[in-house]
């Protein structure tokens, strides 16, 4: 299931994906016209797991293919993207240099031999197709970085391995965006990672029974159209499971934290002469199975 945030004549819901249509149903005006309590948005509703997927089919199927469902759907033009969680729990957690290639690209250096793991403010998350500062008064080292994101469902701590797969509610598409500047200035990342906006996620949360192996995948970025990564998740040096399970060990993950899973090679510093993001530039994240988030910047 596709799951996403939006706002409508100034209210925010969120729904599923419409079967074979670019349009969304909106599961809390549904719940409001037969009289159900309903989890008020995304995150509010991960901590049920499944429980929680089969309740947005039992509510959609009140009205789906019956007279008036018009009523509780909308086109996708006719509504305003938001991040599918608009705020998580605390601050979203980042794994760097988890590819071999973009840890070259960054300077030469050796692959980390332990997970690398640094946060961005919650304040930093933004929407697919929200308009993005370059933040031009504040850094001219502008870089995007596509990511797989996953989506905890559950609160654990000390999380094994083999388990791990059961926190999961589902995976997401994120940009990290970065301040080169800012981040190697301060020798530390949380500053030059955490400027407003500069965490777009979405479109989607999808669940986790619709991509059953999250080292498969494709992750694409374009600016302006132009490839600049081509990578997979197959070439992360540590896997989706291993991140929950060491980042379990000192962090309790509650339900609706966000763990972007690092970056392949291409990124705007390691080019030759290097290319900053500036007004006007889009970029487009692609990854199998979820979609495409894409933003301008100006």
């Amino acid at each position: 299931m596709k799951l996403l945030t939006f706002e409508k004549d100034g209210f925010e819901s969120y729904g599923p994906k419409v079967k074979r249509e670019e349009a969304v149903w909106d599961v809390l005006k549904i719940a409001s016209a037969f009289d159900r309590e309903f989890p008020q948005s995304i995150r509010e509703g991960v901590a049920n797991g499944n429980e929680f997927v089969e309740a947005i089919r039992s509510i959609v199927a009140l009205v789906e293919g019956k007279e008036g469902e018009e009523d509780y759907k909308y086109d996708y033009t006719d509504i305003t993207w938001k991040a599918p969680i608009p705020r998580t729990p605390k601050n979203i957690m980042c794994v760097g240099k988890n590819y071999a290639e973009h840890a070259k690209e960054m300077g030469g250096e050796a692959p980390p031999e332990k997970v690398l793991v640094f946060t961005k403010s919650p304040t930093a998350i933004a929407a697919d197709e929200e308009v993005l500062s370059v933040h031009a008064n504040k850094t001219d080292q502008l870089d995007y970085e596509g990511e797989l994101a996953i989506v905890i469902g559950k609160e654990g701590r000390d999380i094994p391995r083999q388990l791990a797969y059961d926190y999961i509610f589902g995976y997401t598409i994120a940009n990290d965006v970065t301040a080169r500047d800012v981040q190697y200035g301060h020798k530390q990342y949380f500053l030059g990672k955490s400027f407003d906006q500069t965490c777009p996620v979405g479109p989607y949360v999808v669940t986790k029974d619709e991509i059953p192996n999250p080292q498969n995948l494709s992750v694409v970025t374009k600016v302006n159209d132009e490839i600049r990564q081509n990578g997979h998740t197959s070439q992360m040096m540590f896997k989706v499971d291993f991140l929950i399970e060491e980042i379990s060990k000192y962090v309790t993950l509650e339900p609706g934290d966000i763990i972007l899973t690092g970056t392949p090679a291409g990124v705007g510093k390691g080019m030759t002469p290097p290319q900053f993001l500036k007004s006007g530039d889009e970029v487009k994240i692609s990854i199998e199975g979820i979609g495409t988030l894409t933003n301008t910047f100006k």
